[in-house]
């Protein structure tokens, strides 16, 4: 993960932005990340104002954790 440990991002930093040469954290789309959140599967953003959520990069390193070790657990 490249972004810094401890603050926020905003969404275009966990699942990327080609336009802007940003590499996805969690490769998946804006409609599978939202959809993920209201499943309870991914971390709910934080809304700093209209138009303006970000989210906390240790929610953020914390689920990439956990998707490593569902990886690691299924090709056991």
């Amino acid at each position: 993960m490249t972004n810094p440990h401890t603050g926020f991002i905003r969404i275009s930093h966990i699942i990327g932005d080609p336009r802007r040469g940003i590499k996805p954290t969690i490769p998946v789309s804006r409609a599978t990340w939202y959809a993920g959140i209201k499943a309870g599967k991914y971390p709910k953003p934080i809304r700093l104002s209209e138009g303006v959520s970000v989210w906390r990069v240790a929610d953020i390193e914390a689920l990439c954790h956990q998707i490593e070790r569902q990886v690691v657990e299924v090709s056991k």
